[in-house]
């Protein structure tokens, strides 16, 4: 029997968001899936109505939002209770190709330093349009950014990548990784904790990798009011200043000062300018 994998994916009020990715999930074709539902205290009806479409998925209701890194810990240590040799974290706003459990597991079975693996992200509403390519951090400048992001997908970020980190919207993790390494980090609340989980990995000398031939599509930002709402880009700075403080040293500490904010408004104006090309 091949390693079982269990896919985690969090609710919070977005029933119709979440019916649609628990559908995707349902055709992949990994032959050893269990599908896990945490819902976060949804008052819409959400639990109720994934158990009555999809009655093979198992369902944690947790009583209250436990956000992120709270919801996606609780179905860990159900999943890990259960027996799974392998965790998939992946956000209710997503579709998935059939392929993308059995795509990241070959990666992870090539490398037994391969701590975390993640899948090629493009984004739903124009599917050729990459998101995620690989996540590459600087100490030195203060700044974490998505490789390929808007780009066209035309092949060119097709070769599997060692990267700085994987985004929590979808990634594999090893159960003996988790055990040593621990869960995510809930004192993030929003926004890092993928970033600061794939550090710790690192640290601790493993490696985490961007595998292509697994896809999914995203619906970004939909949870939180869309890219460039005060509530995620509030969130977004608080985070990046409690990962950065924490894993800079010192000495990079006043060059990240004063780079971080000039390149962060940069990276905002591109993204006015070019997000509807």
């Amino acid at each position: 029997m091949p390693p079982l994998v269990y896919v985690i994916v969090v609710n919070w009020n977005q029933k119709q968001l979440t019916l649609d990715c628990l559908a995707s999930l349902a055709k992949t074709d990994y032959p050893n899936v269990r599908l896990l539902l945490v819902d976060n205290g949804s008052s819409d009806g959400s639990a109720a109505a994934a158990r009555k479409a999809f009655p093979d998925v198992e369902v944690l209701e947790t009583g209250s939002n436990l956000l992120f890194a709270g919801g996606n810990n609780a179905g860990m240590r159900l999943a890990l209770s259960s027996g799974a040799d392998f965790l998939v974290l992946l956000n209710n706003d997503t579709l998935v190709d059939p392929g993308f459990v059995s795509r990241l597991m070959e990666r992870m079975q090539q490398d037994l330093r391969c701590s975390i693996v993640a899948p090629k992200i493009l984004y739903a509403g124009e599917p050729d349009r990459l998101w995620f390519a690989g996540g590459a951090v600087s100490l030195w400048s203060g700044t974490m950014r998505h490789i390929g992001i808007r780009e066209t997908d035309r092949g060119q970020h097709d070769s599997p990548l060692e990267i700085d980190y994987a985004s929590g919207c979808c990634l594999m993790i090893r159960r003996s990784i988790v055990e040593r390494i621990g869960m995510l980090d809930e004192t993030y609340r929003m926004y890092g904790e993928d970033t600061d989980w794939c550090m710790r990995a690192r640290r601790a000398g493993y490696t985490v990798w961007y595998e292509p031939s697994a896809k999914i599509w995203h619906r970004v930002s939909v949870s939180v009011g869309g890219h460039l709402s005060w509530y995620k880009q509030r969130h977004k700075a608080l985070s990046n200043m409690r990962f950065f403080l924490r894993y800079a040293a010192w000495y990079q500490i006043p060059v990240m000062m004063i780079l971080s904010p000039l390149l962060n408004v940069v990276a905002a104006v591109r993204y006015v300018l070019t997000a509807r090309r």
